[in-house]
């Protein structure tokens, strides 16, 4: 079997796999949200979160929208095309690339996004970290489009972590999940590293032992 058609294999298989083993996650829990006080208004904002606690960050944005308008921002690498696809499932689109590799493309298909009136989902320590560092493509698009920022995160209370380099956290079946959105904020006024540095801490106010 070629590493190529083991790859079709596994791009077919896994993500409806990977969408109902999160949909069992989920439903097995118990859920205790804490969410903004407003509802978000009818505008486009940056979903922000760690790359490690993607797994449950759909089911927090169907809480702040009704009806998900949202594209992520997601490697072009393999597991990135597997995220892609399971996302879909969700009714997320997806724009690939990163802040590294075809970053004006990347830009561009983000501006144009939000100019249709979509949501940006980003992970600022993606594509491959380093994990709680903060790329330059989340600010440039939040001063650039003047758009407000809602970080989200998520715990549990009993989960497994994987040794990978972002710690992705995946609850485990029958455990109680904190979900989290904070307030929207801007980034006006600030000069680059200010601006990462509030969102890094904004991120870590929820990090699990904060």
């Amino acid at each position: 079997m070629s590493k190529e058609f083991k790859r079709k294999l596994i791009s077919l298989l896994l993500p409806p796999i990977g969408y109902i083993f999160i949909r069992l996650i989920y439903l097995s829990c118990k859920k205790k949200y804490f969410l903004p006080k407003e509802k978000l208004l009818n505008k486009p904002y940056i979903i922000a979160f760690w790359h490690g606690k993607l797994l449950m960050q759909p089911f927090i944005y169907n809480k702040l929208r009704s009806k998900p308008k949202v594209v992520a921002m997601i490697s072009k690498h393999f597991d990135g095309e597997i995220i892609a696809k399971i996302i879909k499932y969700f009714h997320f689109e997806s724009i690939r690339g990163s802040s590294k590799k075809g970053a004006i493309k990347v830009l561009k298909e983000s501006f144009s996004k939000v100019n249709e009136g979509y949501d940006i989902a980003i992970t600022p320590d993606g594509p491959r970290g380093p994990r709680y560092s903060v790329a330059d493509g989340i600010v440039s698009i939040a001063q650039k489009k003047d758009l407000q920022i809602v970080v989200c995160n998520f715990y549990a209370s009993s989960f497994w972590r994987l040794k990978s380099w972002d710690g992705f956290m995946i609850p485990k079946p029958f455990s109680t999940i904190y979900l989290f959105a904070e307030e929207p904020f801007l980034l006006e006024g600030l000069d680059k590293d200010e601006a990462k540095s509030k969102i890094k801490e904004a991120l870590m106010a929820k990090e699990e032992g904060n």
